[in-house]
């Protein structure tokens, strides 16, 4: 905290010995002096400071000064504080700036920001003065403003109190023109929770956590929620495309690919610092935006017979890291830049450089370190190889950019960043070519993060292209999928094997090296999908219209462990397979007791619709949907239980079990029993309404001197017809063809 102004002393505002008024530069001056922009853009006003005297006004400007100069080029001649009748200053000033970048610089940097331990400054725009503050915009007699009375509002995260009280898990489905949200009934129908006609005109997306539901209009992002599905918020960011929020749901980033345009008469939450920007971040609390950026060209890349790559858009542009106090964005090729909330401010001003950087990942969890005291945040990056220079794989500390952990690498084509979902382990995906370039294979370099030293494990008994990798959540498992065929798109898929792989046992609670537990050959899968809690793992293939198997795999199975799997940590089994023709998507709910299969109009245009199983791969059910888009599990926020309770729960799991497999079987026995009843009532409805029916139709027959049973009659009617034709005398033609000659006769 800076010293406050009362106890402020002059040597704290000397910075030399000499008076710098005293020395005459008006020769450098006039050579050299920036010419200022004509207009107020260059102004703001800085309003929140101490009351002083001519005689300290000076002190102060000095002192305000420092901070002034700490996000742009000014003087203390521009500088302008106003005095009262008083004698005093009226706690605020002009200043101006050498450019318009560096006034607004000012606003979004130096807001809020405290002068001392008493005041704190307000920075605003001299424009937004006169905009807002302009003749017949402003009264002039105080009015108090209007409070409105206090409302209560919804509870956002009322789903999960399911009221059925089984722990359902709610899903939205987005097909045709209406979206709906729905709880999961296993077998049974979806239960609607609420539908709209109309409600996104792109695409739908849950936050991070299931609080909101987003919206994507050409207007810009909604978000919704409560048990009334109210909007919460709306961030008017034109032609929005991709919107990714930040991981405690704080924040959010918006992208168009069209740059923004402020239009003259202005923009309701952008201002003119926002025009030609791409991306805007906003707090979600406030709905404001906090600060746009310009999209980065990509450089241009070039393959091995020199003929340019098509570009990658990266998406997300910035990522958050876990704690979301900092948000990161590269620069490929030239630098990371990390920014700390809630202010958006560059850390320590500077972008970190990193030659020729191509990508980074930071770890989905503050990584505890062996003999670290205080765990910083840590994001992972690789090079490629420079000249003379390996490729490098480094791990980098957040705020103190220490490298924790480098390694180098040679004949490097390309790498993929892996982090463990508790920033355990680290897996560097490296493609490495042979020397002639004509061949590749994959190694797995295994970063050991919360190790002391963090140690490097090298899984290189990989012959074949690695083309998916994923880690088990919260273990130290993990899936590959390989292919000896080029890998691109084809119009057969290659073929492909899945190898698993897990930690040999060790003593204590020490981690064993990687071992290869199992390889499936001759398959077409090419997606992993392991489950939220781990253990179970769906391997499919997705976007395929020649396969779309789906293999439900145990990775603890109870049953017997093979002799050659004893010392390994896991015991797999196969425990069902099937079969979704056009699937290309599957995910599974935040449980981990159910996995939805989709195929998607997006993609595909036949068979739409969606499957449901378990975690064992049983079918639960099937529906056709046409025009079929999304379908997307809500999340759920973690757990508040401690770890103890939650050990407690899995000891006494069986138990708990039984009252939840009998809560189930009664739900399922008075179904039965409700639907029995519906038709015996039914049928008795049935009884009496023809009991009714027929003693009226029996008083209309008297009245209408007509048979009591008019089928009867017709019979007798009938029966004496028959027996009238009986009696008549019947003649009996018979017409017969009998062949008298027959002649061959062969004609040449």
């Amino acid at each position: 905290m800076a010293p406050s102004f009362e106890n402020l002393r002059d040597e704290d505002l000397d910075e030399d010995d000499f008076d710098v008024d005293d020395v005459d530069i008006s020769d450098l001056k006039e050579k050299y002096e920036v010419q200022l922009e004509q207009g107020y853009d260059t102004f703001v006003v800085i309003d929140g400071l101490p009351k002083v005297t001519e005689e300290q006004k000076g002190k102060l400007v000095k002192f305000l000064l420092k901070k002034l100069k700490t996000v742009g080029n000014t003087r203390e001649d521009l500088i302008y504080m106003p005095m009262g009748d008083d004698g005093k200053s009226m706690s605020f000033a002009f200043v101006e700036y050498s450019s318009a970048a560096e006034a607004a610089a000012a606003v979004r940097q130096l807001d809020l920001v405290p002068l001392d331990k008493k005041h704190t400054l307000r920075v605003n725009k001299m424009t937004d003065v006169d905009r807002y503050g302009r003749e017949g915009r402003i009264d002039d007699e105080y009015t108090p403003p209007k409070i409105e009375p206090f409302q209560e509002q919804e509870h956002l995260r009322s789903f999960l109190a399911d009221p059925s009280g089984r722990g359902r898990d709610q899903f939205v489905l987005y097909r045709g023109e209406t979206v709906g949200v729905y709880w999961n009934s296993e077998k049974d129908q979806p239960e609607p929770v609420v539908e709209r006609q109309h409600w996104t005109e792109a695409f739908v997306q849950w936050s991070p956590l299931g609080t909101y539901l987003t919206s994507v209009h050409a207007q810009g992002v909604q978000l919704w929620g409560g048990p009334s599905w109210s909007r919460q918020r709306r961030f008017p960011h034109p032609f929005v495309n991709l919107i990714a929020f930040a991981p405690n749901e704080r924040y959010l980033v918006t992208w168009s690919s069209r740059p923004i345009a402020i239009p003259e008469e202005g923009h309701p939450a952008l201002s003119l610092d926002d025009d030609g920007k791409n991306y805007v971040i906003w707090d979600i609390d406030t709905g404001k935006p906090i600060r746009s950026f310009a999209q980065i060209d990509q450089p241009v890349q070039l393959d091995e017979q020199g003929v340019k790559k098509p570009q990658k858009f990266p998406w997300p542009a910035f990522k958050w890291s876990a704690d979301a106090k900092y948000v990161a964005r590269l620069n490929q090729g030239n630098s990371i830049s990390v920014y700390e909330l809630p202010k958006m401010n560059l850390l320590d001003k500077t972008a970190i450089k990193i030659e020729g950087v191509m990508d980074f990942e930071w770890a989905p969890a503050t990584p505890q370190r062996d003999s670290i005291k205080t765990y910083e945040q840590l994001f992972c990056f690789w090079t490629p190889e420079i000249g003379s220079n390996p490729a490098k794989v480094g791990l980098m500390s957040i705020p103190s950019k220490e490298i924790v952990r480098s390694l180098n690498l040679f004949s490097v084509t390309d790498a993929k960043l892996h982090w463990q979902s508790d920033a355990a382990y680290l897996c560097v995906k490296v493609d490495r070519h042979s020397k002639s370039k004509k061949s590749q294979a994959t190694t797995l370099e295994i970063f050991r993060v919360k190790e002391k030293g963090v140690p490097v494990e090298v899984v290189d008994t990989i012959k074949d292209t690695v083309i998916n990798f994923a880690w088990e959540p919260k273990g130290d498992r993990f899936v590959i999928i390989t292919t000896t065929e080029p890998v691109g798109p084809t119009a057969v898929a290659p073929k492909t094997s899945v190898a698993f792989f897990c930690p040999e046992k060790a003593k204590g609670n020490t981690i064993g090296n990687f071992k290869h537990l199992r390889t499936l050959d001759k398959k077409n899968s090419n997606a992993i999908f392991w489950s939220p809690k781990g253990r179970f793992v769906v391997i499919a293939t997705i976007h395929n219209q020649q396969s779309s198997d789906l293999d439900f795999f145990d990775l603890d199975f109870e049953g017997e462990k093979p002799e050659s799997d004893k010392d390994l940590t896991a015991n797999l089994q196969l425990m069902n397979t099937a079969d979704h023709y056009g699937v290309t998507d599957v995910e599974w709910d935040p449980s981990g007791r159910f996995v939805a299969t989709w195929a998607s109009s997006w993609k595909q245009q036949m068979e739409n619709g969606y499957h449901v199983y378990d975690f064992k791969g049983e079918q639960l059910r099937e529906e056709p949907l046409e025009k079929l888009k999304q379908l997307l599990w809500r999340p759920r926020p973690p757990t508040l239980l401690s770890k103890e309770e939650q050990k407690t729960i899995r000891k006494n799991l069986r138990e708990y079990s039984r009252v939840f497999e009998q809560e189930d079987a009664d739900r399922v026995n008075s179904a039965d029993v409700a639907v029995v009843e519906q038709r015996r009532r039914i049928l008795e409805e049935w009884n009496a309404w023809r009991a009714v029916t027929e003693e009226e139709v029996a008083e209309e027959r008297d009245i209408m001197g007509l048979p009591m049973d008019p089928v009867e009659e017709l019979i007798r009617i009938k029966t004496e017809q028959l027996a009238l034709d009986d009696t008549e005398e019947k003649v009996i033609e018979e017409i017969m063809e009998e062949v008298l000659e027959e002649t061959e006769e062969i004609v040449n």
